[in-house]
């Protein structure tokens, strides 16, 4: 008896808060349906479909994703619904989400009303291998790091490029003198090799695999790739995130934390102070404002994260455009040939002198943005200044929870902004500050508050690489059996950044 009576009385305890929970709900639902109503929001175009639930969307999804056609039917859709500017998506599970096409609400979101807005599950998806870092902070921890890391960049702009010198160097040693060659491996192992020399003060050397390399850097190397294949999988399968964690996985992170771990032990601040070498000083300036080791562990791998991949991406995206585009690959020849002149190695100085460089990396970057999508989860109902209502000019709103999803990728092919070509590939059109106006339209870095820390260091990393391509090889061509494919048809890799699934492979041939 007295059992049943103490489950009569958890019951009703559940009940009355279940109960509660829902009151709650509903009076927020109200409140923030009246607020929409007096800012005059209505809802955005949703998404069609055919069967219920969005279930034949989702196939799609799945479908055009393991074919490397994914982001090519998210332009498809974004078209189909010109001249409106942002669309309403029900999944199967899981809040409504938007797809924010508008520029003006891309500043809501990263700018304007920024606190608005959280990363939501990204701090649970990535915490296998990143710990308590920038990528994944928010809030006090977030500005803390940020400014911690903002001085360190900084102070690298100030430096010359011989830290990309010997790593360049160790780049075109791999290459034939006369052959094909895919490039973007060799692109991942060079951003890698850059990366860890900037972070650790000594590199991975990860080019240098299977002649000097010592094993356990090639470890490091290889544990780092198993991790991020596997963070792409977990953040591809939010909210079940939870559900991808096998022991590979955790293998390869506990291998990346024990390297990073030992170079830290390695490494004693006190001692590398007393040697007055300016390579360690990225690493001893973020060791003495992190409490304990695994904090500076983890903010090392978050910036290692962040820059290795994006500027490998760019660099072979870059390249697989100018081989498919003589004209554009003999001007930027003549225009290096011009500024560099005798010189051997760039400098900041002159890779500045090379304008039509910047056009070159900018218009790469704008096709194929290295983070192609994106999203954020608000923290608080808020609201978007444009894209509702048939004619796409009310306000939005989002209400707490909802999601918004965004995408260099998809906005930098929107005719309606860049214009009839906005497919193709044209750096002449940020020539003569004729894009200068383009404003939340182009944000391969992101924007507002949580910028790119490091868009110069990759830039400049991007720049000096092409350079030095370029002068040592006289002719980089497309094979013979490699197909010319119209800008965007080409098979791509989506993981948390976009590759080609095919390489980017290229006849090279030295003097």
């Amino acid at each position: 008896m007295a059992t049943f009576l103490l489950i009569q009385y958890v019951a009703c305890i559940v009940f009355a808060y279940v109960g509660y929970c829902a009151i709650v709900r509903f009076r927020e639902y109200c409140s923030d349906t009246a607020f929409g109503r007096r800012l005059g929001c209505q809802l955005p175009p949703e998404l069609t479909k055919r069967l219920p639930f969005g279930i034949d969307r989702i196939k799609d999804l799945w479908e055009t994703d393991s074919k490397g056609k994914l982001l090519a039917y998210l332009c498809d859709v974004a078209e189909q619904y010109e001249p409106g500017n942002n669309l309403t998506q029900y999944l199967l599970v899981g809040p409504r989400a938007f797809h924010v096409l508008h520029p003006a609400n891309l500043e809501a979101v990263l700018s304007t009303n920024f606190s608005d807005y959280g990363f939501g599950a990204r701090r649970a998806i990535f915490a296998p291998l990143l710990g308590n870092g920038i990528s994944t902070q928010e809030g006090h921890a977030w500005r803390h790091s940020r400014e911690l890391l903002r001085k360190q960049f900084i102070r690298v702009q100030y430096q010359n490029l011989d830290h990309f010198r010997e790593h360049v160097d160790n780049l075109i040693a791999c290459l034939p003198k006369d052959g094909v060659i895919d490039l973007q491996p060799l692109f991942f192992n060079l951003t890698l090799d850059v990366a860890t020399h900037l972070l650790f003060g000594r590199s991975v050397y990860s080019l240098r695999a299977g002649i000097d390399q010592d094993s356990k850097n090639k470890v490091f190397a290889e544990s780092f790739n198993v991790a991020l294949k596997g963070l792409a999988r977990r953040f591809r399968s939010a909210p079940f995130h939870f559900l991808y964690n096998p022991s590979k996985f955790r293998k390869a992170c506990a291998n990346v934390h024990h390297f990073v771990e030992q170079y830290i032990d390695e490494l004693d601040i006190e001692e590398t102070e007393a040697k007055d070498d300016s390579s360690y000083m990225f690493f001893r300036q973020v060791a003495r404002e992190s409490a304990t080791k695994e904090d500076l562990r983890d903010q090392l791998l978050n910036v290692l994260f962040a820059g290795r991949d994006t500027a490998a991406c760019c660099l072979s995206w870059t390249l697989r455009l100018l081989i498919r585009h003589p004209y554009e690959m003999e001007r930027l020849r003549a225009e290096v040939a011009s500024v560099m002149r005798e010189s051997s190695h760039p400098t900041r100085q002159q890779i500045r002198k090379m304008p039509f460089l910047a056009c070159v990396i900018k218009e790469s970057l704008r096709l194929y943005p290295p983070v192609p999508l994106n999203n954020r989860e608000a923290v608080r109902t808020t609201v978007l200044p444009t894209g509702g209502g048939s004619d796409g000019q009310s306000p939005i709103l989002v209400r707490k929870g909802e999601l918004v999803v965004f995408s260099q990728y998809v906005n930098s092919r929107k005719k309606n902004i860049w214009g009839p070509d906005a497919y193709e590939f044209h750096p002449g059109r940020w020539e003569e500050n004729k894009l200068s106006d383009i404003g939340w339209a182009y944000f391969p870095f992101s924007g507002g508050p949580r910028r790119c820390l490091g868009e110069d260091f990759a830039l400049m990393e991007v720049s000096y690489t092409l350079v030095r391509l370029l002068q040592t090889f006289p002719s980089i061509v497309l094979p013979d059996d490699e197909p010319v494919e119209p800008v965007g048809s080409e098979r791509q890799r989506l993981t948390l950044v976009l590759s080609s699934a095919n390489g980017c492979r290229a006849h090279v041939q030295s003097a």
